[in-house]
């Protein structure tokens, strides 16, 4: 009898690198991509094929992982672009308009969760590459949560934030 997972094993890498994708290995293999996979189905992530590839596809999507206190990697730079748009009233707002982020992270640290998901393929050059898309979201218990007309986005992060972010969804770091 084979193995269920098997069948499910993405065995085509893609010919090229999407736009919007990090690079995180070269010369890496589909047993790599696997090792990865499987053990983000036992960290309790849920793997899917990204919409409209071939089960074949050497691309999955691996989603479910929350952080918690993850306020240092919000991107206050385009958050106070927006904000000269569309002005809120909330504390910790007005202290970033002021010049004082640490009442926004704190917000964030205390009442939200940081929620990541990635986007992880291989290349027919053997590239190991990842887009992550990762989302803020309210605790049920957040007693005081920014307004919801508030964009918040995550700053750009590297390739070794990222490359660790993933192997900590994956229960490998």
């Amino acid at each position: 009898m084979t193995d269920p997972r098997l069948s499910e094993r993405p065995r085509r890498p893609l010919s090229a690198k999407p736009a919007g994708y990090v690079g995180l290995a070269t010369y890496s293999s589909l047993g790599r991509l696997w090792a990865m996979l499987d053990a983000a189905r036992r960290a309790g992530r849920t793997v899917s094929v990204v919409r409209g590839d071939p089960p074949e596809a050497a691309r999955r999507r691996i989603s479910g992982y929350t952080l918690r206190g993850a306020g240092l990697f919000v991107d206050t730079e385009r958050l106070l672009r927006d904000l000269e748009d569309g002005f809120e009233t909330h504390p910790a707002l007005l202290a970033l308009m002021a010049g004082d982020a640490g009442p926004l992270r704190d917000t964030l640290n205390a009442g939200y969760e940081l929620r990541l998901d990635f986007t992880v393929a291989l290349t027919a050059g053997r590239d190991l590459i990842l887009r992550p898309e990762f989302r803020y979201a309210p605790l049920p218990e957040n007693a005081d949560p920014l307004p919801s007309t508030v964009t918040l986005r995550t700053r750009r992060m590297g390739r070794d934030e990222l490359h660790l972010l993933l192997q900590r969804a994956c229960g490998l770091a």
